[in-house]
């Protein structure tokens, strides 16, 4: 009879959970969750930035790099006709180029940035092959031309030129002055040999995206 009474009382007192402590857990595992769940957020949240900024680098290299490689081929203002290889109108940048092709003879393009739809296209002409066709390409549209688009959500591109003994300046004016004023120095017999300088040696380009906080600018030399 002892038995039996002592094993009655150890079956009642082996009881479950009661409804506190079954709410006490599920608000235990509700916080845990919740703070879980927050946690993943900030991380994919962050993978999402690190990955938005590290293609935004990888499109301004990639614009900024083309920019410095027509910049250090640009032809001068002599190879351009008297006019200016270098020459920035609103939102456009254009740059009279050297253009070697495999078996032929070097030429001249005319390469032109401009904001197409909020994205910066690069057009580039067919390789000129005399001044007439230069000079149709400088003042022509670019139809035609191949278009190369290399970066998207720009809202505005500018551009400012390095003209020696006069420092940085926007104004094409200020380029026509010293081109002409080269033009002027080769008509003196003792300097009539010596190679006609550039107007613009030096290239500064801001480009302002929606993406960003402020405009970024590179400098780049130009003929180098």
């Amino acid at each position: 009879m002892k038995t039996t009474a002592r094993s009655e009382r150890r079956r009642f007192g082996a009881r479950g959970f009661t409804l506190i402590e079954l709410l006490v857990a599920i608000a235990i595992l509700a916080v845990i969750a919740v703070l879980s769940w927050r946690g993943l957020d900030q991380i994919i949240r962050g993978r999402t930035t690190i990955t938005n900024a590290m293609e935004d680098e990888r499109v301004f290299a990639q614009l900024f790099d083309q920019m410095r490689i027509d910049a250090r081929q640009a032809a001068s203002d002599d190879e351009a006709g008297g006019e200016a290889a270098i020459s920035v109108s609103g939102n456009t940048l254009q740059i009279v180029r050297h253009m070697v092709l495999p078996g032929t003879a070097p030429r001249l393009q005319v390469v032109r940035y401009q904001i197409s739809n909020g994205r910066v296209v690069r057009y580039a002409s067919p390789p000129l092959g005399n001044v007439g066709e230069l000079q149709r390409a400088l003042r022509g549209s670019v139809e035609g031309w191949s278009a190369v688009p290399l970066m998207s959500g720009v809202g505005a591109i500018s551009a400012r030129m390095y003209v020696p003994k006069l420092g940085w300046t926007t104004q094409m004016n200020d380029v026509q002055t010293a081109i002409m004023e080269a033009i002027n120095n080769l008509k003196v017999p003792q300097l009539g040999n010596a190679p006609m300088p550039r107007s613009v040696t030096g290239l500064e380009v801001s480009v302002g995206a929606t993406s960003l906080a402020r405009p970024i600018k590179r400098v780049f030399l130009v003929g180098e």
